[in-house]
């Protein structure tokens, strides 16, 4: 996956309390309400760090927010874990993502995706994890996510997962 390159006029910074948040409407409302309401204080506290998508007008287009966890390695696909130490492991987390719906069908959703997966690829490789994991609102969601490569946690049709290698093999040119 080459760098992404967001249309003419768009810029990505990590979010600030000047950002205008409150009137972001992805129509998902618990994706509206993390960003107005939790997403800088959960970046200000370092438990996630959420990047904005601004377009040309200074309006927010979409964002994201990554977070680090830890997974049992017992809720891991057996192929997964199959060298790994039998205990918690680390993990990136895609923990939000929404697209503002006057940008929606540009396909900003899956430049916001590829960019919060380069940041994961960056940043693993000074805090290691062995994948990236996402919890879907909705099926719309899962289909999506799905579609980028992303599959199922053993009984847990709504948590996605991409292994770390899969992230390489999906950033290599």
């Amino acid at each position: 996956m080459n760098a992404v390159r967001f249309p003419a006029g768009f810029r990505l910074e990590q979010l600030r309390r000047d950002h205008p948040r409150k009137g972001f409407l992805s129509g998902q409302p618990m994706v509206d309400e993390w960003l107005a309401t939790k997403a800088l204080q959960q970046q200000t506290k370092h438990l996630s760090v959420t990047k904005v998508l601004l377009d040309e007008n200074g309006a927010l287009a979409g964002y994201y927010t990554l977070t680090p966890a830890q997974i049992d390695f017992c809720d891991l696909p057996a192929e997964l874990v199959r060298r790994l130490p039998h205990r918690m492991l680390p993990a990136a987390v895609l923990a939000w993502l929404g697209v503002n719906t006057t940008h929606q069908r540009r396909g900003l959703g899956s430049q916001l995706l590829g960019q919060a997966l380069r940041d994961c690829w960056e940043g693993g490789k000074i805090f290691p994890f062995v994948l990236v994991i996402l919890d879907c609102v909705d099926k719309k969601a899962k289909s999506f996510y799905e579609k980028c490569g992303f599959a199922a946690l053993p009984g847990q049709p709504y948590r996605l997962f991409v292994s770390a290698q899969q992230l390489d093999a999906m950033m290599q040119p």
